[in-house]
């Protein structure tokens, strides 16, 4: 059976030997003992992974019918994705879970969980919700091996119950307000050796479930179980309970707020004696008594956001300009739906979880901390992904320094917690973002003192994935349930510090600049950047760009940027070229007629790909279309359009499509100024939307823009977009069906890349395209209905 799920009785409390006994030692770097090499990783995206152990691998199972495995906690590999007929964990799972399916009346397949019970079967519980009510089914199926296949043994609870439909499951009328959405199991032994399931979402709160281990369901006459928190659609989801024999105590762990990149999903843990609770926070405060006011609108954070012992929410460790390594940094974005693993030899714990990321839109993937108990019995959170290394045996010089500080707060924000900078004195004072006293105990045992909190936690050395290094690190819970984190920098002189910046201050390619500059005010270490410019009106001290006419010359700018630390200054300066605004007009045609060229040979003809924008092997084929005939795609491949079809914030697409399958996240046209700035049109959206058409950008702004439906499978629909300086427009078969501000401006280069069917992420179109249109300049409601006209 799974390693995770059989413990011994627990203890009457955790003691100072046992908690140090928890914590196994590795290489801290000392002049006789190196470091640890660096860690490699490979990453999968599962959402809301759910974790389960057969034989030395790892598998986590998760919403859509998702499943991937590992090792070491480090390199994963996925090995289903998506609820469709080729799905490898059923035969069939369209047909199979059609009972499911049908009451729900969706196919959305959410956080699945599988166990492994007495008689060596795998038991997978799954559930169907459309994501917009709490209408849902949750049934159980059974497999010899942990991937399946797996045979269905059917829905074993239902929730939203209609009138005329029958009484909810405990023989009442169903309340949304008070009975649960039957989704995100989460089963698990207790240290009794009993069977449980705890489960539920938003609606009537969480709820958990006695079970027979010899059938795998229920056991008859609980209705739908205790009630352990939330209510009044509370915004509380994703449980998982993990028991530890050290401490004696079962911990809950819970996701408040919304799942989606704007939801300010963040996790939390509480904890109780026994399985079915009562449940309490690091407060005290009994957890059954949480949930929404129901005098305020539905979905009210408020009324949730102080309670429960929060672990972790939004943040970046940023990288200043001037620090070692690329890209922005390194931080979360609504992570959350965790599970968890106890090592039952070693004590050792993880979270595993699934995470968004800073300025990347809706991609997730999963991430593994390790978890350390401090004194006061609670979890607290190793600040960087888990590396292969455990908690060291710190000395109190290797402490003292500045490090990036995190403060995790109680809220429920979409909010990003960016670092700033405390010391950690020699005198044992703590000087900075934050001000007070610390302290180094039991080997590697932390506590903080700022503004009359104690915080109790660790310091342990861990990898730091932006520089690429091994740094010391703090992980401190206060006893009001609220977490610090903070992650040590190296030292630097003054004259290092400017040094560093100048090297590393760069403004991209400065040759055709067609949109604002990002000009960075901030150094590492406090440096400061104070820019001028030759022309302030066309490049403001701020980076904001005023183009030249589409009449006028290419306009050249000098940028000066004077950057300071203490008493050391350098000065250095940019050669810049604005490119004027260019005149409005088709820029290409595509008429599919028989091959991918460019109608007028304008531009070059599109390139096959694979199954992403990036891979070859793909192939396509043609048939009859809206006008002549239309590329068909096959759900395996797409098409590379040329690089830099759009450049600036003034353009237009149109294009038709008739899709043979929907699925979600999937791009019909795609542009991209790089992995973490793009734009696509998706013929089936995310949740957040119900699963509608919608143009959906990624950018350090993100943007929804529902279309308010679906498009129809095996029928033609004519899509198209124009977008004038953050101004868009969404047209569905000629009428506009979304129009909004504040639009990201993504290509702000001249070589962006784009593409139909594919980008670097998600499942192929599977259908036909035809006559797509890219213009400069936004289109009238005129011209796009004449497009739209077949």
């Amino acid at each position: 059976m799974s390693a995770r799920h059989r413990w011994p009785r627990p203890l009457a409390a955790l003691s100072a030997a046992a908690l140090a006994s928890t914590l196994a030692t590795s290489a801290a770097a000392t002049p006789d003992r190196p470091e640890p090499e660096p860690p490699t990783f490979a990453d999968a995206s599962v959402h809301d992974p759910s974790l389960v152990q057969s034989g030395d691998e790892f598998w986590v199972f998760g919403s859509h019918l998702a499943a991937a495995r590992t090792t070491d906690f480090m390199q994963w590999e996925k090995t289903a994705d998506l609820v469709t007929p080729d799905n490898p964990l059923f035969e069939d799972v369209t047909t199979e879970l059609a009972e499911t399916f049908e009451w729900a009346e969706s196919d959305t397949l959410w956080a699945a969980d599988v166990i492994q019970i007495e008689d060596g079967r795998y038991y997978m519980y799954y559930n169907a919700c459309r994501g917009d009510s709490p209408r849902s089914a949750m049934g159980v199926a059974v497999a010899d091996d942990v991937d399946g296949p797996y045979e269905d043994l059917g829905v074993i609870l239902k929730s939203g119950h209609r009138e005329g439909e029958g009484p909810s499951e405990d023989g009442t009328p169903y309340d949304a307000r008070v009975h649960p959405n039957v989704v995100d199991p989460d089963t698990f032994y207790d240290a009794e050796g009993d069977l449980w399931m705890v489960y539920g979402s938003y609606s009537g709160g969480i709820f958990i479930l006695e079970m027979d281990e010899e059938t795998g369901l229920p056991e008859p006459g609980q209705g739908y179980g205790t009630h352990l928190t939330g209510g009044n659609h509370s915004r509380i989801e994703g449980p998982n309970i993990m028991y530890d024999p050290d401490s004696g105590y079962y911990y809950m762990f819970l996701s408040f707020g919304g799942l989606a990149a704007d939801g300010g999903y963040n996790m939390r843990v509480v904890r109780a004696a026994h399985p079915a609770g009562p449940y309490y926070d690091a407060e005290g405060n009994d957890m059954r008594e949480v949930r929404s006011d129901p005098e305020q609108p539905i979905f009210d954070d408020a009324s949730i956001e102080p309670f429960g012992t929060k672990l972790m929410g939004n943040h970046l460790f940023q990288r200043e300009v001037g620090d070692p390594g690329t890209g922005p940094g390194t931080g979360y974005v609504s992570p959350g739906h965790n599970t968890s693993y106890r090592d039952p030899e070693t004590g050792r714990m993880h979270l595993i979880f699934h995470s968004r990321f800073p300025g990347q839109g809706e991609r997730h993937e999963i991430r593994v901390h390790e978890m350390y108990m401090n004194s006061g019995g609670w979890p607290v959170v190793a600040p960087y992904r888990y590396a292969g290394t455990a908690a060291d045996h710190v000395l109190r010089p290797d402490l003292v320094g500045d490090y990036r500080f995190i403060d995790h707060s109680k809220d429920i924000s979409a909010d990003i917690i960016e670092a700033e900078t405390v010391t950690l004195n020699r005198d044992g004072s703590v000087t900075g973002a934050a001000e007070g006293r610390w302290q180094l105990y039991n080997q590697n045992q932390a506590r903080i003192t700022v503004e009359d909190q104690t915080y109790e936690g660790v310091f342990t050395r861990q990898w730091e994935p932006t520089s690429q290094s091994w740094v010391m690190t703090f992980s401190v819970l206060s006893d009001a349930g609220v977490s610090l984190w903070g992650s040590q920098t190296e030292p630097m002189t003054d004259e290092a510090v400017v040094s560093a910046v100048v090297s590393d201050l760069s403004l991209g390619d400065t040759d055709g600049v067609v949109a604002d500059l990002t000009l960075p005010t901030e150094g590492t270490h406090g440096a400061t950047i104070e820019w001028t410019s030759s022309a302030p009106e066309v490049i403001s001290a701020d980076g904001q760009v005023t183009r030249p006419a589409a009449d006028e010359d290419d306009a050249v700018v000098i940028l000066s940027a004077e950057v300071t630390k203490g008493t050391v200054t350098e000065r250095v300066t940019y050669t810049v070229t604005v490119s004027a605004e260019p005149e409005p007009g088709l820029v290409a045609e595509y008429d599919f007629d028989g091959d991918l060229a460019e109608a007028e040979g304008r531009v070059p003809a599109g390139e096959v790909t694979g199954n992403r924008l990036d891979n070859t092997g793909g192939s396509v084929s043609f048939a009859p279309g809206i006008d002549g005939e239309a590329v068909v795609l096959d759900g395996a491949s797409g098409v590379r359009l040329p690089d830099g079809l759009i450049a600036g914030n003034e353009y237009s697409v149109s294009l038709w499509v008739r899709p043979e399958r929907l699925t979600q996240y999937t791009t019909t046209f795609f542009g991209a100024r790089d992995p973490n700035n793009w734009v696509s049109v998706v013929p089936q959206g995310h949740d957040g939307v119900g699963g509608n058409t919608m143009v959906w950008s990624g950018a350090t702004t993100y943007y929804d823009g529902d279309a308010g439906s679906q498009l129809p499978v095996g029928e033609w629909s004519h899509l198209a977009l124009t977008v004038s300086a953050g101004e868009i427009t969404l047209y569905l078969d000629g009428q506009a069906v979304h129009e909004g501000t504040g639009f990201p401006d993504v290509f702000t280069t001249a070589d962006g890349a784009f593409a139909l069917g594919v980008n670097w992420w998600d499942a192929p179109f599977d259908g036909a395209m035809d006559e797509l249109e890219v213009h400069t300049g936004a289109l009238t409601p005129e011209e796009v209905a004449e497009l739209a006209t077949p």
